[in-house]
């Protein structure tokens, strides 16, 4: 997939990404910073350090805590 969804248990604002892309959300590749060192590592490099998700990549380009909105329709697009 050409969209790739960082994220951690608990994160309200995954969660709320989660729900808003339905059943498109299976057309993305979803990495758990948690379980991913290298995801992890990734995310604080693009975000000044810290590790903010969700920080989706978008045909390569990072996004951090993108609208919904963007991400389905990227999705929806596939």
């Amino acid at each position: 997939s050409d969209v790739t969804i960082y994220w951690r248990p608990g994160c309200v604002f995954c969660m709320r990404l989660e729900n808003a892309l339905g059943a498109s959300r299976n057309k993305a590749t979803w990495r758990n910073i948690w379980e991913d060192d290298e995801a992890r590592e990734f995310v604080a490099m693009v975000n000044d350090g810290n590790e903010v998700v969700p920080t989706v990549v978008i045909d390569g380009r990072p996004h951090t805590n993108p609208d919904p909105a963007l991400v389905r329709q990227r999705l929806e697009a596939v």
